[in-house]
């Protein structure tokens, strides 16, 4: 993310108000993070976050103006000369991160005292704060009644942390890492996205079919791909249910992330859940075949050197045209995404699959290029539909291929609208 720019993000203007609080160094990284994906940063900073950090180390890593003073008018870079009233009215997001004890009591007053006070008041944008304290502080009533009104009021909270504080003591109130921020920073950005209220199963990883409790079959999924496409969902304002193996990947904040192992876990939980998703996107590796039977102990291999086990081979249940079968029934889901990884006859066998398993759409990918597809962050992929169209995505990032994948989606659930 910090190499590439984010659509959801490019050009939003976003407000990074900064409060006292030692964990004001996280609020530079974030500053930059943001910057990087393409957000346009103000940064305002109370009296007390000055003695943190100085105002030119924001005004570094965002290349624009630094507010810390309410008497100071708005630089060219607003709307309005006034410059809360610029900041307020004009940003597409308000982020208070970190927020301190008094901070928050201030804001749950109405309080406006401070140009940061005093931003929050004009501010017609989603309200996004970052409690910082220590734990006896963060857990107090006060803190947690003020935590609360603003809740009522409409604002957007990140839950801290549980670590050592600066203090030497360990508790609940440490500001969350940058990673953390700027997912919910997306999620919080993208509710009125195109896929708003809609439903989107995405499934992601190999599966691994188990041989004896010590080995298993699996394949080279990194699940990277599945998780981009999650991301992209919530990015595009759906709430996700991420089905996934265990690939060793944070889940994208806003989505609800199910674990699962053999294909056999992989269907029952997509039937579960599909039953009133809008969408299925299957990105998951899913195994054809699996040990007919497991044993229930380890597998020793024996001294003489011609004495070889052999595994019998039984196929999985298939997922998709499972699902097929499903929706002729209800009409659920709306929309049915498949992916294809070939080492042969790409666009035929992924027509194929496409026909045979009753998908809109299908991503077919080559998986014998070295720079794309299993293990990396790049892939190149064609998508297909049903009415035959065809649309080659070249070498890009996974993040981009999933944008384009769920973009897809959005025009497909968009034509199957009754009319």
């Amino acid at each position: 993310m910090a190499s590439e720019s984010v659509t959801l993000l490019n050009d939003k203007r976003i407000v990074l108000g900064v409060t006292g609080s030692i964990a004001v160094y996280k609020a530079v990284d974030l500053a930059s993070k943001l910057t990087q994906a393409g957000a346009l940063v103000d940064v305002v900073m109370t009296a007390s976050a000055k003695r943190f950090v100085t105002p030119l180390t924001f005004q570094s890593v965002t290349g624009r103006p630094v507010y810390d003073d309410m008497w100071t008018s708005g630089s060219s870079e607003l709307p309005t000369h006034i410059a809360h009233v610029g900041l307020g009215e004009g940003s597409d997001l308000f982020v208070i991160a970190p927020a301190t004890a008094n901070t928050l009591a201030k804001l749950a007053a109405g309080a406006a005292d401070d140009l940061l006070t005093v931003t929050a008041l004009a501010a017609r944008c989603p309200v996004l704060i970052a409690p910082a304290m220590d734990g006896g502080m963060y857990g107090h009533p006060a803190t947690q009644r003020n935590l609360r009104d603003l809740q009522a009021q409409g604002v957007f909270l990140i839950e801290p942390e549980e670590g050592r504080f600066a203090s030497g003591l360990v508790g609940k109130g440490r500001l969350p890492e940058t990673a953390t921020l700027l997912g919910m920073i997306r999620w919080t950005l993208s509710r009125n996205g195109p896929l708003a209220g809609r439903k989107v199963v995405v499934t992601a990883g190999g599966t691994r079919e188990a041989i004896d409790p010590v080995r298993y079959i699996t394949n080279r999924s990194s699940g990277k791909q599945g998780y981009a496409v999650a991301q992209a969902a919530v990015d595009a304002g759906s709430d996700v249910v991420l089905v996934t193996t265990t690939v060793g990947l944070p889940a994208p904040i806003g989505a609800t992330m199910v674990p699962v192992a053999s294909a056999g876990d992989m269907l029952d939980s997509v039937q579960a859940h599909i039953a009133n998703a809008d969408v299925l996107i299957m990105a998951a590796a899913v195994a054809d075949f699996r040990p007919a039977e497991i044993a229930t102990q380890k597998i020793k291999k024996s001294l003489a050197s011609d004495d070889v086990p052999t595994i019998e081979l039984s196929r999985t249940a298939d997922i998709l045209l499972a699902i097929k079968e499903q929706r002729e029934g209800s009409g659920w889901p709306r929309v049915t995404v498949g992916f294809a990884a070939e080492s042969h006859d790409l666009l035929d066998n992924a027509r194929s699959k496409l026909d045979r398993k009753g998908l809109d759409l299908i991503v077919a990918n080559d998986i014998m290029s070295t720079d794309a597809g299993f293990e990396t962050d790049t892939n190149r992929v064609v998508l297909l539909d049903r009415s035959g169209d065809q649309q080659e995505i070249d070498l890009a990032s996974k993040a981009r291929i999933a944008e384009a994948v769920v973009g897809r989606v959005v025009e497909l659930l968009s034509n199957s609208a009754p009319q």
